[in-house]
This record gives structure tokens, C-alpha cells and sequence, in this order.
């Protein structure tokens, strides 16, 4: 997090006098709070520091692949190529693949550089011993990523300590992709694959969850770009440690049909809408909303 980002959030914060917790009590909660709130909803990674840990769940948005099945052949022929690896489930295969068609269908919006990228989520958050509340967060990042974002908070139930609602400023963060630099990546699936798996070599508990995660994070933003989505989808058909979740549900409580990493221990799933196969989300976090806003701090209109 960089300092504006921080000043920004401590102001969402109460004052110094006013709570009743011990000061190094209070530095603690503050902090985690702090890292919560500031991880960006479908943000990529591209710090080796933060991809050397496990990247938290929160930051896992969607993901999603696809192969014709005669191209779910050539990915495991690519696998068994390199170093030996597993097939990926041929089952979360034809699904990816269905679901990539899908994403290709959708239409492409023109976008401009004045414009910004608005992604609405909703997910919990553990406040110590304080309980569990749900959020709903709304971020505005530039389409070219040379002006400050906006996240919008909001607490929709649960415990509320320390006041967090409200605006707090984005600036220029290294660990987000934008919509330009998304736009910049090979929409051939292979060179895709290969980029993203060479990209997280050595991350992550593996390489396989590591790849996967890095290309969910990029999937919210993504949906802009029927392209690169459904390629997006196509890559990770190539990895193995998919498998399907037939009676899934997000964290919203909306029910579809799931991808989720058998590799992981935190078991994150990925939901889908049976009849459109639309991304819904994830167990850990609902996305609610995407699409290009001509002002930040106001939704689009869909």
C-alpha cells in the first residue's frame, strides 16, 4: 500500500481519542484492517513479493477456460511436454471450453483513456473478536492507469468498529493491471499460457495454483475484453488442478455450477450461472458489477 492509499483509509478510521482499546491493540486491528480493504477485487499481480506469498483468496476474482475438446487435446499434449505434468480434468476442460465460447460471444465496448474501469464486489471480512460483516466494495481504477482510482466502501451487516464506509483515493499501484496493460496481451491462448506460466514460475504453495491465480485476478477487468477473456479461459484449460463443482454458490448466496483448484488448501471455487454461464463469482467474494464509468465515483449505467 502507498502512503496516499494509507492516508486515505486512516481517515475512514476514528481519531486517535477516541478508542477505548490499548494503543498497541488498536495498531493491530488498524493494520489488518488496513490490508483488507486495500487489496484491489480483481487486481493482477506483478511484485514478486506479494506472488512469492500465498495470494490471499480476496484477491482470486474468477476463472475460467476453454478448449474446443480437439484444443483440450493439444493442451495436454503441451503438458506432457513440459516437465511431465498431470492432464487437466477433462470434465472442468469441456466446461472452460463452453464457457470460453461464451465470452467470445460478448460484444466489445470502445473505450477511452479518460475513462475509468468500475468493478462492484461484495465479501466478509473477520474483525478479531469483534465478528464477521459483510462489504460491499466499489473501485474506479483509470482505464490507462495514470490517474488515482477511488474505492467506495460500505459495511451491509455485521460489526462496524471502526467506522470504515466511505471514499478512499487509489494511486498508481505497480500491483494492478490495467485496462490498457490488459489489452496489451497476446489473445493467442498458447502465448498467453505460456507468458502467465512463465510469469509465475517459483510462486505460490504451487506453480499450477500460482498460474491460476493469476489469471483470475485478471478476469473481472477482463470481461471487457471478449478476446482476451475467452483466451483467458483457453490458458487455463492448460493447467491441471481444475475440477468441477456441480452444485456451487457465491458468497452472495447465488447458485451455478463451479470450477475449483484441487491443489489448494483453502478449496477456492469459482461459480458460474448454469443456463449463461455468466461469472458470478467465488465463495470468498461476489462480483456484483463490471463496466467502463465516464466519471469516477458514479456506477455506469448497464
Amino acid at each position: 500500500m502507498n502512503p496516499t492509499e494509507r492516508e486515505e483509509l486512516a481517515r475512514l478510521l476514528p481519531s486517535p481519542g477516541e478508542p477505548v482499546l490499548p494503543n498497541d491493540r488498536r495498531t493491530v486491528l488498524r493494520d489488518h484492517l488496513m490490508r483488507e480493504l486495500t487489496s484491489s477485487p480483481g487486481n493482477s499481480s506483478s511484485s514478486n513479493n506479494n506472488r512469492n506469498r500465498t495470494r490471499a483468496r480476496r484477491r482470486l476474482v474468477a476463472v475460467a477456460v476453454p478448449l474446443a475438446t480437439a484444443a483440450a487435446v493439444t493442451a495436454t499434449a503441451l503438458l506432457g511436454g513440459s516437465g511431465g505434468r498431470p492432464a487437466p480434468d477433462q470434465e472442468a476442460v469441456d466446461l472452460l471450453n463452453r464457457i470460453a465460447a461464451v465470452a467470445a460471444a460478448r460484444p466489445t465496448t470502445p473505450v477511452r483513456d479518460d475513462q475509468y474501469v468500475y468493478v462492484a464486489t461484495q465479501g466478509t471480512q473477520d474483525m478479531e473478536e469483534y465478528g464477521v460483516n459483510t462489504l460491499r466494495r466499489e473501485d474506479w481504477q483509470p482505464v490507462d492507469g495514470k490517474r488515482s482510482g477511488l474505492a467506495r466502501i460500505k459495511v451491509l451487516s455485521g460489526p462496524n468498529p471502526f467506522h470504515q464506509n466511505g471514499d478512499m483515493k487509489l494511486g498508481r499501484d505497480p500491483n494492478v493491471t490495467y485496462y490498457r496493460e490488459l489489452e496489451a496481451l497476446p489473445t493467442d491462448p498458447q502465448k498467453l499460457y505460456r507468458k502467465i506460466w512463465d510469469g509465475t514460475e517459483g510462486q505460490g504453495p504451487t506453480h499450477e495454483a500460482a498460474a491460476l491465480e493469476e489469471i483470475g485476478a485478471m478476469l473481472p477487468s477482463a470481461t471487457l475484453l471478449p478476446e482476451l477473456n475467452a483466451a483467458l479461459y483457453r490458458a487455463a484449460a492448460r493447467i491441471p488442478g481444475v475440477s468441477v463443482v456441480r452444485d456451487a454458490e457465491d458468497i452472495a448466496g447465488r447458485e451455478g455450477v463451479g470450477l475449483t483448484f484441487n491443489d489448494r488448501d483453502d478449496q477456492d471455487t469459482w461459480v458460474f450461472d448454469k443456463k449463461s454461464l455468466k461469472f458470478l463469482g467465488t465463495d470468498e467474494q461476489a462480483l456484483l458489477g463490471v463496466g467502463i464509468a465516464d466519471r469516477i465515483g458514479v456506477a455506469p449505467r448497464h
